[in-house]
């Protein structure tokens, strides 16, 4: 499976993978759960459609020093248990003479389920200011006795990538990594969309490029463990019999106003199911006009 961005997490996915699969099986699909659920909280979904041209896209939703923290929980036999947190920071730097957003994507276990397996994994990327695609792509895994590196440089002038390995690749016009496809989401403008709507687009991943699309559903009042919220409910399509019932099962809540939170996502998945729930936030660039009321 290699299903694309906004919510599960990489750590309750690597939890389950570890308790209920044998070591043969794990070694199998290490490398597809390695990165499944950072997709899966960035909303976005593998899915075969058109290239989508974000070039001229411009960022409404967040600033330097915005920082985002999540729970995320697993639930079998009707108890939800906290079995991991993960956390993104954005900061200002620049990186070959240009002025980035250097995001920072960390993702650790629950001390509870460092018995089964131990999780401290960290995403980066450096996405341009002014045209809001990525220039560099970094990953450093440590899942168990597993401890993996890559990182890729973009170059958006040729539409190439030049993969740690040395190989060079050619990508669509616009194609984000997985961790600057989140920050893509959320500028996207779901004002004048209609419900059923997809809003397609590319991104590059283990050294290949997967087509997205995130499905709009209409706006929704959700109440989560942080309180209860306005919100904007989309829907990522996923690649059904891999550890994910359904191909279009999982649900994405983000704020309904111009910050785009991710508040919530609910997905079932082969044993049992899980859900991220926002717990934490600062600095946000607009003001959080869709909460109602905080628990």
């Amino acid at each position: 499976m290699k299903d694309g961005t906004v919510f599960v997490s990489l750590i309750v996915l690597t939890v389950i993978k570890s308790t209920f699969m044998s070591d043969n099986s794990q070694n199998k699909i290490r490398s597809k759960f390695r990165w499944a659920a950072l997709l899966s909280l960035a909303s976005f979904t593998l899915w075969a459609q058109p290239t989508y041209d974000n070039s001229a896209l411009k960022n409404f939703c967040f600033a330097d020093g915005e920082h985002l923290s999540f729970t995320v929980f697993y639930n079998m036999s009707f108890i939800w248990i906290n079995s991991g947190s993960a956390e993104f920071n954005v900061k200002p730097e620049m990186y070959n003479g240009r002025n980035t957003y250097h995001v920072i994507g960390t993702g650790n276990t629950a001390s509870s389920f460092e018995y089964f397996y131990k999780v401290r994994d960290k995403y980066e990327t450096y996405i341009d200011k002014e045209t809001m695609l990525p220039l560099k792509f970094k990953r450093d895994v440590q899942e168990g006795s597993l401890k993996f590196y890559h990182d890729a440089a973009f170059n958006h002038q040729t539409n190439q990538v030049i993969s740690d390995n040395k190989k060079t690749f050619n990508i669509p016009k616009g194609t984000q990594d997985v961790l600057s496809a989140i920050y893509f989401a959320r500028n996207i403008d779901f004002t004048n969309r209609k419900i059923g709507e997809k809003i397609p687009f590319s991104m590059f991943l283990d050294d290949q490029v997967f087509n997205l699309y995130v499905e709009y559903l209409g706006k929704e009042e959700i109440t989560t463990k942080k309180g209860t919220f306005k919100s904007i409910k989309i829907k990522p399509m996923l690649v059904a019999g891999t550890i994910f019932k359904d191909g279009d099962k999982m649900t994405i809540w983000i704020s309904d106003d111009k910050n785009h939170l991710p508040l919530r996502v609910e997905s079932p998945i082969l044993i049992g199911s899980v859900k991220v729930d926002l717990t934490g936030y600062a600095n946000l660039r607009n003001p959080f006009e869709s909460l109602i009321s905080l628990n």
